[in-house]
């Protein structure tokens, strides 16, 4: 009998088969965004703006007995400059004339958590897009050059 626990133990288990169950994920963002669908009922969002009304009375009370003044709430604008899109800027930005081809990889990934269109404000999205789109196709053209040196 124990021989056949360790026989049995031997056999590799069939995996559990996974149930899936189709979903377009844009199609019902598109009918969110429609207004076809509600997510809630027009209840729920009258009970959110009640509980919402008293809430600046209360920080303004608070902050009285803080001693902090309202201005100082806001925090100092930003003076914000659009970056050059210049292809040969953001080469030397990235480094592309110093860098291996291992590097260029990396070197997307860093530009990109700079750069990148969701991690800036957004009067800067377009900006951001632009450098993005460029600085993409310089690190294509660069791996193609690599790979054409690597073959010959």
């Amino acid at each position: 009998m124990l021989d056949d626990l360790f026989v049995a133990a031997e056999e590799p288990a069939e995996p559990a088969p996974r149930a899936t169950i189709p979903f377009d994920y844009l199609a019902v963002a598109e009918e969110l965004h429609s207004g076809r669908i509600k997510v809630s009922s027009g209840e729920a969002a009258a009970e959110y703006r009640e509980a919402a009304e008293g809430v600046e009375a209360e920080l303004e009370a608070l902050l009285g007995e803080v001693g902090v003044e309202e201005n100082a709430a806001e925090p100092p604008a930003e003076i914000v400059v659009e970056l050059p899109v210049e292809p040969a800027t953001i080469a030397v930005e990235l480094g592309l004339n110093e860098a291996k081809p291992a590097d260029l990889g990396r070197l997307r990934r860093v530009f990109a958590l700079k750069n990148h269109p969701d991690r800036v404000p957004a009067h800067l999205r377009q900006n951001a897009l632009k450098r993005m789109q460029i600085a993409n196709v310089l690190i294509d053209e660069a791996k193609r050059r690599a790979l054409d040196k690597a073959r010959r």
